[in-house]
């Protein structure tokens, strides 16, 4: 797909992959809808909101417009659509970027069991359902869903997290089958080396950083797959194994993760 001139979704893009997500789209010349729920009115504890990233794109010469959006309710995922179509006329692109998770295996509260599966699972696939019938009506589009190496392995305190990724995972595969006839792409960009995004800095603060990628790595492996021809769909793709075989994403950490995505421990995960 050729961006210019596309307006992209963005979930999650107050901070990290998804911030460096939306500001690269609006650097190839995507119109950029930023959802999340940190706003500057409405902040979170870690640091980034929605209207810091949209200024960043107006200032580098870019298009953007916040949408505060709660992924927990279904209502504000369809409204993050509507809204976009109504500022800029179309939808083209969408990053189901965002996801939340909580500790906990088989112990875990069913409250936060519940809310895990709404964020990350759920609203994905609302968010998909909102936004194809406008990418049916432009006759393509693109849409990128980003998981995890949780989702293929167990890690202790994630379950909840990794049986979420799994299923969207399986998402991507059904959805790009159902999808591919109307020149619809359904990707998954998994993150299997560490990224060092500010959430994962805010909650591992005495951590070595020293071998994680910045956000903007991971950023440019999901904008290379955005742009791939309608013929590439229904991956789920790791990040290591698209940098080793397609010669993107060169690292910029000080001290370069060596794995090929096989393993990577629970402190490589990306913070959600």
């Amino acid at each position: 797909m050729d961006l210019s001139g596309k307006v992209a979704i963005v979930t999650g893009a107050s901070r990290g992959v998804g911030a460096a997500t939306a500001e690269l789209l609006a650097r190839r010349g995507c119109k950029i809808a930023c959802a999340a729920r940190a706003t500057d009115s409405s902040p979170l504890p870690i640091p980034g909101t929605i209207d810091e990233t949209v200024r960043r794109i107006v200032a580098d010469g870019g298009e953007a417009i916040a949408v505060p959006t709660n992924l927990a309710r279904d209502e504000e995922i369809e409204r993050m659509v509507a809204t976009t179509l109504a500022e800029f006329g179309r939808v083209d692109v969408l990053v189901n970027n965002a996801a939340i998770t909580f500790p906990g295996d088989l112990g875990i509260e069913m409250k936060r069991f519940d809310l895990v599966m709404q964020v990350d699972m759920r609203a994905p696939l609302i968010a998909i359902r909102a936004a194809v019938p406008a990418m049916k009506a432009e006759g393509e589009g693109a849409i990128v869903n980003v998981s995890s190496v949780a989702g293929l392995n167990y890690i202790p305190d994630l379950m909840a997290y990794g049986m979420a990724k799994a299923a969207l995972e399986h998402l991507t595969v059904s959805a790009a089958h159902q999808l591919r006839p109307f020149d619809i792409t359904v990707n998954t960009f998994r993150i299997d080396v560490p990224v060092a995004s500010e959430g994962f800095v805010f909650n591992m603060p005495d951590a070595d950083h020293s071998d994680w990628e910045p956000s903007e790595v991971a950023a440019e492996g999901i904008v290379w797959m955005l742009e791939q021809p309608s013929s590439y769909t229904g991956r789920n793709e790791g990040m290591a194994r698209l940098r080793a075989e397609h010669g993107i994403m060169a690292s910029r950490s000080a001290r370069p993760y060596r794995s090929q995505g096989t393993l990577v421990t629970e402190s490589h995960l990306r913070p959600v």
